[in-house]
């Protein structure tokens, strides 16, 4: 038996734990506690809490999610970013670090000053990049788990009418990041210029929770008006779901294209990206510091549009031959996914068991 648990700093690591979660409790080889962050939120997590029966503690911060870790001596303990007390954390228990999400952005190669025990990488290719970077810490090729339940057929996506949409037609999922973004890029009739497909907008969670993209969120509520569309609510956390349902994906900078590609389902990426003024001209090198290299194999996996104009005909040939790409969008997005067989946590459950 294994004690683990997962600290949620943020909503959106979820998708990434819960398939973890639940195939420990399958096994009934475990207990599982999520601590979770006080934020604007509280009340939608509340109401996950009670649907998913997750075994929980509520913390203020990380100084007193320390505290309680101190206390509680799990074996193992999931990270989905940095934490600043891993030494003290490491006197009474293991860590993992697990990415929520395989997007381009360097940070997903940058380690904190304390790595945890072990991370779980996706695929060889990241995990050769990492070995090859920090050689004194452990990488574990294990896969990507949040596309587990799709693969496995558990999860089954949306019924189009309860959302008012026509399940008669095809479905698009918008799904943008919030910096660097396209969202601003896109008209403001963007709906009706899309009006024969029905369009599920999953923006980013922080477009939907900082104050800083309050103009982002009023771009969102006014497309959100046209009767062919569905904006995701804050408590539709997870990508899961929507993936499960469209026919194709539009994003930009965001990790979703990676996912929705290793689906084997048509991707467009948008490479019109609203910049700050800070990240153009003469300080354009911040952009490209911020974006690893796996930025380039975007357009290996997914159809580009480098401006709003050129997205519908890019959308309509790609809805009319989903299957144009198969074969080198499930290459590459295997190099970037790792293996694509659904058994992901249950690698992850191995380990963590072999080496409690």
């Amino acid at each position: 038996m294994a004690n683990v648990f997962f600290d949620v700093q943020e909503l959106y690591y979820l998708p990434q734990y819960l398939p973890i979660h639940h195939e420990l409790i399958k096994r009934g080889q475990g207990n599982t506690t999520f601590i979770f962050h006080h934020g604007k939120f509280d009340t939608v997590i509340e109401n996950i809490i009670e649907k998913e029966n997750l075994n929980h503690v509520w913390v203020d911060n990380k100084a007193e999610a320390n505290k309680y870790y101190q206390t509680q001596k799990a074996d193992w303990i999931f990270f989905s970013n940095t934490f600043p007390f891993l030494d003290e954390v490491h006197k009474v228990s293991k860590s993992v670090q697990i990415g929520h999400g395989i997007g381009p952005k360097a940070s997903y190669y940058a380690q904190s000053d304390t790595p945890t025990t072990v991370r779980f990488v996706e695929g060889e290719y990241r995990t050769s990049r990492l070995k090859s970077m920090y050689p004194n810490n452990k990488f574990v090729d294990v896969g990507f788990c949040k596309l587990d339940s799709i693969i496995n057929g558990d999860v089954c996506g949306f019924d189009l009418e309860s959302l008012n949409l026509d399940s008669n037609k095809k479905t698009i999922v918008y799904a943008p990041t919030f910096y660097p973004s396209s969202l601003e890029r896109f008209a403001k009739n963007f709906p009706e210029d899309f009006q024969e497909f029905n369009i599920m907008i999953k923006p980013h969670y922080f477009s939907l929770s900082k104050e800083k993209y309050r103009k982002q969120r009023q771009l969102l509520e006014c497309w959100a008006k046209y009767d062919n569309v569905y904006l995701a609510k804050a408590d539709d956390y997870s990508l899961v779901p929507f993936m499960a349902t469209a026919d194709l994906l539009i994003s930009d900078t965001s990790s979703a294209i990676i996912e929705f590609a290793a689906l084997d389902k048509p991707v467009i990426w948008c490479n019109f990206l609203k910049l700050r003024w800070t990240y153009r001209g003469i300080f354009s090198y911040r952009f490209k510091k911020r974006m690893d290299k796996d930025y380039s194999e975007y357009s290996k996996v997914a159809v580009r549009s480098d401006s709003y104009d050129s997205l519908k005909n890019n959308v309509k040939e790609q809805i009319l031959n989903p299957k144009s790409l198969s074969d080198q969008r499930l290459h590459y997005a295997n190099k970037m996914a790792g293996a694509l067989d659904g058994k992901a946590s249950q690698r992850i459950i191995d380990y963590l068991l072999e080496n409690k």
